[in-house]
């Protein structure tokens, strides 16, 4: 059957994702998928931080299917009650005072440059420029490429969408070297997931903050993959103790239906005014019932807790593996359920593939970094499950 299955993906598919790792999952259940031949498969990745609630969560699905019984799609032409109600979760949980729905991460971070310069534009202010930070990944239009500080997602795409520039991670003095009486926006990812797990220091983001202050500059945090509950506070922002004036969340808060949000503070938010912008599915009820039953389901089985308490004991039990492998870990950096395993090159492509043979899911981040963000639902057993095969994996090569 998965031959079958590849031979129509080749001929029927766009080739975007090469040979993919040759499996095809029916089902799932918590962290186990199930692959079309039976075997069992644990998912230490998620969906890529996206399946937030495991697989099948029985009151997720019953969430869903009350909504497929009742409504679908209306469009945004008319008033719709989930819409509202998850908005409103959104806007009491953190420190923005409106969100706006779309359908992912790209468009929820493509909403936010577009705010970010009517905002400025509405205001009389001759200012458009984005920066952004180099190893970055805000998605894959072409907006969100450009302000992507990665240039082998930048390269065939250029001319790139003017307006945007990278500076070095981590580097205050880099930064404001680059701030213009242009700059609109400074936006950044308080921890990189997409090169492998790179937290920024607090004091960076604290400066970041000032200085977005100082000069006028809006401040957009890019949450799609840290936000959700994924390093043990709701969003990473909360987590580094500052407020941007813009943040957007996507991947989990939908529990794998699609569905992004940029949040705003109501003076920023204000720009927008009818026709500035808009969406056709976005936010529309299907969406929006996911967005809801996925907050019921974190606040009634405390995973935004788990995920605080679980992460810091894998993070725990990994760094006793990396003093076991000195020859092969180079470094072990997380937060919460987001965390980054960096092996000397030549391990780390072996040391994915071993895992995948040995039924674990990971992803494998430039080359060298195995990047596990499992479901909120971990427990501590299924973190050991994780550390055991790891072990197994390194004392083999």
């Amino acid at each position: 059957m998965l031959k079958d299955i590849i031979e129509l993906d080749k001929k029927y598919y766009m080739n975007t994702f090469g040979d993919r790792l040759p499996v095809c999952f029916e089902r799932g259940k918590g962290l186990k998928l199930y692959a079309d031949n039976g075997d069992v498969y644990y998912d230490f990745l998620g969906g890529i931080a996206v399946n937030a609630l495991g697989h099948s969560h029985p009151d997720f699905i019953d969430a869903l299917k009350k909504q497929l019984d009742k409504l679908i799609h209306t469009s945004s032409l008319y008033y719709i009650e989930n819409q509202a109600k998850l908005a409103q979760k959104l806007v009491e949980n953190t420190c923005a005072d409106k969100a706006f729905f779309c359908n992912s991460g790209a468009e929820a971070n493509e909403a936010a440059f577009k705010l970010a310069k009517i905002y400025f534009y509405k205001k009389g202010e001759d200012r458009y420029e984005i920066i952004s930070l180099d190893h970055s990944f805000h998605g894959r239009t072409l907006a969100t490429v450009a302000a992507t500080g990665q240039k082998h997602y930048q390269d065939p795409y250029r001319p790139l969408t003017p307006g945007f520039k990278q500076v070095a991670p981590n580097s205050f003095d880099a930064l404001k070297s680059a701030v213009t009486d242009k700059t609109a926006a400074i936006m950044i990812e308080l921890v990189q997931g997409e090169s492998g797990v790179h937290p920024m220091d607090k004091e960076y983001a604290e400066k970041v903050r000032e200085l977005c202050n100082e000069k006028g500059i809006l401040l957009i945090v890019d949450e799609v993959q840290t936000g959700m509950g994924r390093l043990g506070k709701l969003f990473a922002h909360q987590l580094y103790g500052i407020e941007p004036d813009i943040f957007t969340c996507a991947k989990a808060l939908g529990g794998g239906v699609p569905i992004g949000a940029m949040c705003a503070k109501a003076d920023v938010a204000s720009a927008f005014e009818p026709g500035d912008h808009g969406t056709t599915f976005g936010g529309n009820p299907l969406a929006t019932a996911a967005g809801l039953a996925v907050f019921d389901i974190y606040e009634k089985e405390n995973l935004v807790e788990n995920s605080a308490e679980v992460g810091k004991y894998l993070k725990d039990k990994l760094l006793k593996t990396a003093e076991k492998y000195p020859e092969k870990i180079v470094e072990i950096r997380s937060m919460g359920l987001l965390i980054g395993i960096e092996l000397k090159p030549e391990f780390a492509g072996p040391v994915f593939n071993r895992l995948f043979e040995r039924k674990i899911l990971t992803s494998l981040c430039k080359g060298v970094t195995i990047r596990i963000a499992p479901p909120l639902i971990i427990t501590k057993e299924e973190a050991d499950i994780f550390v055991n095969e790891l072990d197994g994996v390194l004392a083999e090569l």
